[in-house]
């Protein structure tokens, strides 16, 4: 008993250590915890910073002691910032432990608590890039959809842009229309990183990589592309009727061929497909810690051939968020090595004391060093010779595929999608684009990623 009652004292004391080192933060942060609310009662909440040093948040004290959160980009950053009164959301929610915590030197907090004044709280730089947040911001313009950009090495996310939007400024006065169900904006929905779209023929990576595991003599492929593509009594049609005519493997790819993609997808195996998608992390939680939604893949065995069809060129069933396919790209262009992407880049005491650092940190392989190379050469061939030529005069080599998905019965109707990379080996990024009923990727979409690339080029001196 006493050996028992020992050792039952020994892991007490260790899990208190535990909690105090490791969890006591989250469960601080936790919405549901009202301890936060004696923290607001002693401390102005901190600044929210870019990386760059922009001002994203900050607390403004009026003469008569009340404190407003006052956002300077207003619509910019709402959705990646958040808000912090009527609830907590993004970064905001995130951080909060560390902005209602005061690193002030210990001199300064106590003659504050003697004077009953509120210790000031600690900054939070961020990972975001005003510049790049702003060109993605403005050139999505006025449509719907959303820009993710990556630092390729790191994880790092450097923007993320959803529309529509709202103003953080205005939150208590917007509440009711923003949150009114007949509303068909949901302006409050992240689409960054909990919308769910067909990833169309940006799911040729996917099919692509599916296929060269499945077939080793993947390099004598051949297909001839007369436009249009029936099996039994469905037909899958190239975009617009093109027709490509006589192709190997990377020019399907290039120019997005669905006829060719269709025919892949009929080879297939579909439980070994499923597979590959689940370890890309369709079906799957992500490593992220903002809400996000999980993207889907549900072809099973004994599909019919014309699921088969849809599913390689990103139709039929299959869903994914915009953050998950800038994952995907960066792995590519990572040598498939997976990085968690992350937001929070360190915490300052308002003096600008470091108090906290946080790092990359590699989250697992998603396909060999070899597919990620060729993969790269195929995505290359996509700028220099296919749907995304707008891309091949930035200055240096970028690599990427369009997209176009059809969302409804109306096959008029489709999203446009653009993912892909830089080539430079310096600091690269990875850009996704999501724009909501538009049209083709390589016309509504590639321009997005376009502006990305050129402001980023710039601030590299590319």
């Amino acid at each position: 008993m006493t050996y028992l009652f020992t050792g039952l004292f020994t892991l007490l004391i260790g899990y208190f250590i535990y909690f105090n080192g490791f969890l006591s933060s989250e469960v601080v942060n936790n919405p549901y915890n009202s301890r936060q609310d004696t923290f607001a009662d002693r401390i102005i909440r901190g600044e929210i910073r870019s990386s760059d040093g922009e001002v994203l948040a900050e607390t403004k004290t009026a003469e008569d002691g009340t404190e407003i959160r006052n956002y300077p980009y207003g619509n910019v950053f709402a959705h990646g910032v958040g808000y912090s009164t009527r609830g907590r959301t993004g970064i905001e929610s995130l951080a909060n432990f560390y902005l209602l915590t005061s690193n002030a030197s210990f001199g300064e907090q106590i003659t504050k608590e003697i004077r009953e004044e509120k210790n000031i709280g600690d900054n939070v730089i961020t990972t975001l890039n005003a510049r790049l947040q702003q060109t993605a911001y403005e050139a999505l313009g006025s449509r719907r959809g959303a820009v993710v950009v990556l630092e390729v090495e790191t994880g790092r996310i450097l923007a993320m842009v959803s529309k529509p939007d709202f103003d953080p400024n205005r939150i208590n006065e917007d509440w009711d229309a923003l949150n009114d169900e007949e509303n068909s904006e949901k302006a409050l929905y992240n689409r960054a990183f909990q919308g769910l779209y067909p990833p169309g023929s940006t799911f040729k990576m996917v099919t692509l990589l599916d296929y060269m595991r499945e077939n080793p003599d993947y390099v004598n492929f051949h297909f001839q592309c007369g436009g249009q593509l029936t099996e039994g009594n469905y037909t899958i049609s190239c975009y617009g009727k093109k027709v490509h005519g006589e192709e190997n493997l990377q020019k399907a790819f290039a120019k997005s061929c669905n006829t060719a993609f269709s025919s892949i997808g009929l080879s297939l195996d579909e439980d070994t497909l499923k597979e590959n998608c689940e370890s890309l992390l369709f079906n799957r939680d992500l490593p992220l810690d903002l809400p996000y939604s999980k993207s889907s893949f549900s072809l099973k065995s004994g599909s019919t051939p014309a699921e088969r069809m849809m599913t390689a060129i990103g139709q039929g069933e299959t869903l994914v968020s915009p953050v998950h396919m800038a994952m995907l790209t960066s792995s590519i262009a990572n040598d498939g090595i997976f990085m968690k992407p992350y937001v929070l880049e360190r915490v300052e005491s308002y003096t600008g004391d470091t108090v906290k650092v946080f790092h990359p940190a590699v989250s697992g392989r998603l396909m060999t060093l070899e597919e990620a190379g060729i993969l790269e050469e195929y995505m290359k061939a996509v700028v220099t010779e296919g749907t995304g030529s707008r891309l091949a005069d930035l200055g240096f080599p970028v690599a990427g595929k369009t997209g176009t998905a059809e969302y409804s019965s109306d096959k008029n109707k489709s999203h446009g999608w653009f993912t892909g990379y830089s080539v430079t080996g310096e600091s690269d990024i990875a850009v996704t684009v999501i724009v909501e009923e538009a049209g083709s990727g390589s016309e509504y979409a590639v321009p997005i990623a376009r502006a990305v690339f050129q402001t980023w080029g710039t601030l590299n001196e590319h």
